[in-house]
């Protein structure tokens, strides 16, 4: 369990927006700036964020031999992007390897808790609110779907992966 918690963390920890950034001499790669760079690098570091999300719960799957190592190295892998160390621990901000955790581990979890998220959304323009409905509705989610306390665990650590306040 502990190798996949540690591969779980050093691949969500990739920085990629960061590293396109630099490549094209930008400073920053927040979600204004990281559009900047163009659509196709914008694109690919999109694409390249949730499949980091995916690998780490295979990769942790694979390590422990078991399930509940792909949901811990999901869980270290949405930390480690919220707050990368390669980046002095400064918050994230996107949500895409969380959003591919929660692909790889059940679609359903995404589908169900990302409802109220995009009737937030939706209806208030606004993406603040709708990670926060999205972070409360994902421990709900959970528990309706009857994934037992390994899932509802899983999904408490995203949620507060998702909720950590910027530095």
């Amino acid at each position: 369990m502990a190798a996949a918690l540690l591969a779980g963390y050093l691949m969500g920890s990739l920085p990629f927006a960061f590293w396109f950034a630099a490549l094209q001499g930008k400073a920053w790669s927040g979600r204004e700036p990281l559009w900047r760079l163009g659509p196709v690098p914008a694109g690919l570091v999109l694409l390249l964020d949730f499949a980091k999300g995916v690998f780490a719960v295979a990769l942790g799957e694979f390590l422990a031999r078991d399930y509940t190592g792909g949901l811990a190295a999901g869980a270290a892998a949405a930390f480690a992007h919220a707050l990368s160390p390669w980046l002095g621990l400064r918050r994230a901000g996107s949500l895409l390897a969380p959003l591919g955790v929660l692909f790889a581990v059940d679609p359903r979890l995404l589908l169900l808790a990302g409802l109220p998220a995009g009737v937030l959304l939706l209806g208030s323009r606004k993406a603040h609110p709708a990670l926060l409905a999205f972070a409360l509705a994902l421990p709900l989610a959970a528990l309706l779907l009857g994934g037992g306390q390994a899932h509802l665990l899983f999904a408490l650590a995203l949620s507060l992966a998702l909720l950590w306040p910027p530095r």
